[in-house]
């Protein structure tokens, strides 16, 4: 996924808490952050392996596993990577945070304050 260096993307869902506060931080990081829901982006599956592999994260890590539909339609099944990759495409609204990306970086933001470490990265990135 490509970013331009100064600018922050952001994959949430804005009925979230998290998710508004999340975007709201980037928005003190830069003045370009562009902001995409998850129920309304269909991205690729190597546009999805691509942003796990910077997350250092599996498919399935991203998953809420609290939520009921998840419970009842996804649990106890023994998916490959592939199969968690369907499943995300399937059902995005069962990512459990918002995701941030620069264009180096990808971050799984359990806590509105992740989205700063991102920050951290584009100011050194900007000095050298």
């Amino acid at each position: 996924m490509k970013v331009h260096p100064n600018e922050i993307v952001i994959l949430y869902n804005p009925s979230s808490p998290t998710g508004k506060q999340t975007r709201a931080m980037a928005k003190t990081l830069t003045d370009h952050v562009n902001e995409f829901e998850f129920e309304k982006i269909r991205l690729t599956t190597t546009i999805w392996r691509d942003l796990l592999n910077r997350m250092g994260l599996r498919p399935k890590d991203l998953m809420n596993r609290a939520h009921p539909d998840y419970q009842a339609k996804i649990a106890r099944k023994d998916l490959d990577d592939e199969g968690w990759l369907n499943v995300i495409m399937q059902y995005p609204y069962l990512i459990k945070a918002p995701i941030a990306i620069t264009n180096t970086q990808a971050i799984l933001c359990q806590q509105p304050t992740d989205v700063l470490k991102l920050g951290r990265k584009i100011t050194r990135a900007q000095v050298a």
